[in-house]
C-alpha cells in the first residue's frame, strides 16, 4: 500500500525535554491507523509536527509524496492534511451552519457552494437539526461532531482527530465510531486518530503506534499491542503513578 503519510525519525525538543524522539511510521491511504499512549507521550505534539504548528528538530515529515516539515500549518492544510484538537475550537458567535461554511471556503470561491458542501457533511455528522443555532450553545458531544465537519470542509485527503471521544458517554462515542467509519468507508478519507477510548481504537483501527515518553514503543494490529508486555507495562505505569 502507497504511503500517503510518511514519517521518518521525527524528533522535537523543548529546551531538555524531548517530548518526541525519532518517531517513524507510514500511514497508508484509506487506512484508519491509531496512536495511543499515556499522558505526556508526546500524542498532540507529533499532531502539532505533522499539522505544521511546530517544526521538527530532526527527521522529516512527507505527505502525498511532497516534504511538508518546512511548511506552516495553512500550507499544510491547502494540501490536503486537516486536524480535529483536543480542546475543540468552533467559532463560538457563529451559528452551527457558518462554522462548517468557514472551513469549506478554504477550496471553494463563493459562498453558495462552500453553503452546500456544509449542508451535506452536518448531515453526515447528524447536525442538521442544529445548523441554525449558536455554536456557544452547543453540548459537548455535537461541538465535537462539530469540530469534525469543519476540519472534514476543507476536503482533507487525511483526517487528524486529536481525542474526539474524549468525554464521551459509551452511546456517543459508538456513534462517533459509526460516522468515522462511514467517512473511511464511503469516501475512502485516511483518518490518523489520537485516542485514549479503546473501544474506539478497537473498533476503528487497522494499526496502531504506542508512544511513551517521546518514544515509539510498538505498533502493528490493534489485538496484537494490547498485548505487548511494554504497552501494558506503560500504562500500568501511567495508572499507579
Amino acid at each position: 500500500m502507497t504511503a500517503l503519510l510518511s514519517l521518518q525519525n521525527v524528533s522535537k525538543r523543548f529546551r531538555g525535554l524531548v517530548a518526541v524522539d525519532q518517531v517513524s511510521f507510514d500511514v497508508p491511504e484509506g487506512m484508519i491507523y491509531a496512536v495511543i499512549g499515556p499522558n505526556g507521550a508526546g500524542k498532540t505534539t507529533l499532531f502539532n509536527l505533522i499539522a505544521g504548528a511546530m517544526v521538527p528538530d530532526a527527521g522529516s515529515i512527507t505527505f502525498a509524496g511532497a516534504r511538508i516539515d518546512c511548511l506552516s500549518a495553512d500550507a499544510v492544510c491547502r494540501r490536503g492534511l486537516a486536524r480535529t484538537f483536543q480542546l475543540v475550537r468552533p467559532f463560538p458567535a457563529l451559528t452551527v451552519e457558518d462554522n462548517v461554511v468557514v472551513g469549506a471556503l478554504l477550496h471553494r470561491r463563493d459562498v453558495a457552494s462552500a453553503r452546500e458542501r456544509a449542508h451535506d457533511l452536518l448531515r453526515r455528522l447528524d447536525l442538521s437539526d442544529k445548523r441554525g443555532q449558536i455554536a456557544a450553545t452547543l453540548t459537548l458531544p455535537d461541538r465535537k461532531r462539530l469540530e469534525v465537519a469543519r476540519a472534514l470542509a476543507t476536503e482533507p485527503k487525511i483526517l487528524l482527530l486529536d481525542e474526539v471521544m474524549a468525554g464521551l458517554r459509551p452511546t456517543e462515542t459508538d456513534r462517533m465510531v459509526a460516522i468515522l467509519r462511514e467517512l473511511n468507508r464511503k469516501s475512502g478519507l485516511t483518518i490518523l486518530l489520537i485516542e485514549h477510548v479503546m473501544r474506539a481504537v478497537m473498533a476503528l483501527a487497522s494499526h496502531v503506534v504506542v508512544l511513551d515518553h517521546g518514544t515509539m514503543i510498538a505498533q502493528g494490529a490493534p489485538d496484537v499491542v494490547v498485548r505487548d508486555p511494554a504497552v501494558v507495562q506503560s500504562y500500568l505505569g501511567a495508572e499507579a503513578g
